[in-house]
């Protein structure tokens, strides 16, 4: 079976059309909207990841560009109804290119006191808060931390809409025999029909998924199926929801598109770049949050002939992909930070042995256990330097949760075609956020080259190199004439034989790190976005990309000049870097973290003198904020 074939598939949209055309001829009162973001907030048990997948899917389906944000506790179950415990998910949806999930929310849906204390900061002045008023007791506004009425205090800033969900659900459900905490269970389903009615979308989606997941259990299907619709009929009925609203498809591409997150594009990138190799794809990996979606995804794959192997420990996890690189896979394994730094050891012999190894680091909030569900860029510098000795290896990035695809392919063939290991940095806002994905086929994908030894190599020696890109030929073991010895031990040039002569160390060392130098004639250069005559330049890597293209865009439409560049390679370092970066008065680099990409920038860019602007909160950057900076610096200069 073909990765591609496994990838494409049509979605019947009847049940759409038919839906629209009663929704539009039953209320004449609709509202075209451009694009808006919604906010679901509650409890870590009262599903709202799980709501706003739904509502996401259901957009981008409809053919809305949709970009999203889970943002959840990294307790499995704190306190109910405490601030803590509040599990949250945005989503920003439109007609034209949506880059972000949105900084502030149009409707916030606060399922208890808690989720609307902890998420009204992220609520625009003047827009809907859809609360269940029937937890809004006295003993929840106390654990909440609120000794006031918070909706009598914010009702003149806000658009209340005060319904009984808890109630109105278990009415719904009072013929079925389900106990009551099963049944309250649902009561994400009566806020998700309110929020459907609201932005005319249709239910047919989120049923067939009722009918997928609980197939087994058909009381459960009907159960929230009709949950679902008692509150989208709700929502027709009151009169604090007078008119709903409308955001019409984006144009784009014509193509086969999904919804896809982080973390499932880079394991099918990682799939598709062992196909274009014509190679078995080996994952060792130990679960680590938030990493831990990409080795499942790649279990569940074994049709396409996946191995994966869930190892007691990281460390086992990358020796054993090791292993299976030195035995001819193309060999992965996927962590977090925590992990890559308990996988350092292991990662110095992928480079001394020269195999081609992919380590995924999906990055989270530090150090140690540290922010386990939020995101942060804190280990570019453990990427880059993190192993014993001169052990360098190339380091790139994604920026988006679909070109997570895109990276994970390269990452897979800058491993195998010049035999070495490659980290690909992601991130926890990458890894759970989800957009629309076109599909692509993989006649499109480049085929990647591998540099296998074959018996037809005479005299053959491990540590023979092409005398361009500096890379050793892949003897799979087995194979007659090929045999020869490998190793954590320094080898001697060319033979492999173990060597403690001073000087072949030394030559070694240089030809390790001059390989990984020739890597960045193959990778593209830097390109400007925005106006190349500017004198701000912005620079920015990895999982920024949306909120800086988003700010950049908003400055250039009043008519200021700015440019801006995101950095995906980020060692070798493109070619053009210092020459393009040496045109701009000013430079500016945004970042995650305290600013390391500035300082590795300043290592490699002579005479580099560059602003940081930093931000180390769990949360990714907003607009607004990038939009102010950039406006300071602007008038500064």
């Amino acid at each position: 079976m073909s990765f591609y074939f496994f990838l494409a598939y049509f979605v019947e949209l009847n049940c759409f059309k038919n839906q629209l055309q009663y929704t539009m001829s039953k209320n004449a009162n609709i509202v075209e909207k451009e694009d808006v973001v919604i906010r679901f907030s509650g409890d870590s048990g009262d599903g709202m990841q799980l709501t706003g997948t739904q509502f996401s899917n259901t957009s981008a389906l409809f053919g809305n560009d949709v970009s999203t944000f889970p943002d959840y506790p990294a307790e499995i179950r704190a306190p109910q109804g405490t601030v803590g415990g509040v599990s949250g998910f945005q989503l920003h949806f439109g007609h034209s290119e949506v880059n972000t999930p949105g900084d502030y929310a149009d409707v916030l849906v606060a399922m208890n006191p808690a989720a609307l204390k902890s998420n009204i900061i992220w609520a625009k002045k003047g827009g809907t808060i859809i609360i269940n008023e029937d937890a809004f007791t006295e003993k929840n506004l106390v654990r909440a931390g609120y000794d006031f009425d918070p909706i009598e205090k914010y009702k003149r800033d806000y658009n209340f809409i005060c319904a009984p969900i808890s109630n109105l659900t278990k009415e719904a459900l009072k013929d079925f025999e389900m106990d009551q905490k099963s049944i309250l269970r649902t009561k994400n389903m009566f806020a998700l029909g309110m929020v459907y009615w609201l932005f005319d979308r249709p239910l047919c989606y989120t049923e067939k998924f009722f009918e997928e997941k609980f197939r087994k259990k058909p009381q459960v299907v009907e159960a929230n199926k009709l949950v679902l619709r008692a509150g989208f009929n709700f929502a027709e009925t009151i009169e604090a929801l007078p008119m709903h609203y409308k955001v019409a498809p984006a144009k784009i591409k014509s193509g086969t598109y999904r919804n896809i997150s982080g973390n499932t594009a880079t394991a099918w990138g990682l799939i598709a770049g062992a196909e274009k190799a014509n190679l078995p794809l080996f994952c060792g990996s130990y679960p680590i949050t938030p990493a831990t979606e990409i080795l499942h995804e790649l279990a569940m794959r074994k049709d396409l002939g996946v191995k994966t192997f869930q190892a007691e420990d990281e460390i086992a996890g990358i020796c054993t992909a090791i292993g299976a690189a030195f035995a001819g896979n193309l060999a992965c394994t996927t962590t977090s930070g925590p992990g890559l730094a308990l996988k350092t050891e292991a990662s110095g012999l992928a480079v001394i042995t020269e195999l081609p190894l992919v380590i995924v680091n999906v990055q989270r909030g530090g150090p140690s256990t540290g922010l386990p569900t939020k995101t942060e860029q804190s280990d570019l510098l453990q990427a880059l330097h993190g192993r014993s000795g001169e052990a360098p290896l190339v380091v790139i990035a994604a920026s988006t949760p679909s070109n997570c695809f895109d990276y994970a392919f390269e990452a897979s063939r800058i491993a195998l075609e010049h035999m070495t290991p490659v980290i690909l940095l992601t991130d926890g806002f990458l890894a759970n956020g989800s957009e629309p994905w076109r599909i692509p086929k993989m006649e499109s994908l480049p085929t990647i080259n591998v540099p296998f030894a074959t018996p037809e190599d005479e005299n053959y020696l491990p540590y023979n190199r092409d005398p361009e890109t500096l890379v050793r030929k892949w003897a799979i073991p087995g194979m007659k004439g090929l045999e020869h010895r490998i190793g954590g031990l320094e080898k001697m040039d060319k033979t492999g034989a173990v060597s403690y002569v001073p000087e072949n160390h030394e030559v070694m060392t240089y030809l390790r790190d001059d390989k990984i130098k020739q890597v960045a004639q193959t990778i593209p250069e830097l390109k400007i976005i925005g106006d190349e005559d500017a004198d701000l330049l912005v620079i920015g890597w990895g999982g920024t990309y949306g909120h800086l293209y988003s700010a950049i865009k908003d400055i250039r439409k009043e008519g200021k000049k700015i440019a801006f560049v995101h950095f995906h390679y980020l060692w070798p370092l493109p070619k053009n870097t210092v020459e393009l970066i040496g045109k701009f008065k000013k430079v500016v680099v945004c970042e995650l973290n305290l600013g390391q990409l500035a300082d590795h920038l300043r290592v490699n860019v002579p005479k580099l003198e560059c602003e940081k602007f930093n931000k180390i909160q769990g949360q990714p950057f907003t607009i607004v904020e990038l939009s102010e900076k950039f406006n300071q610096l602007l008038e500064e200069l």
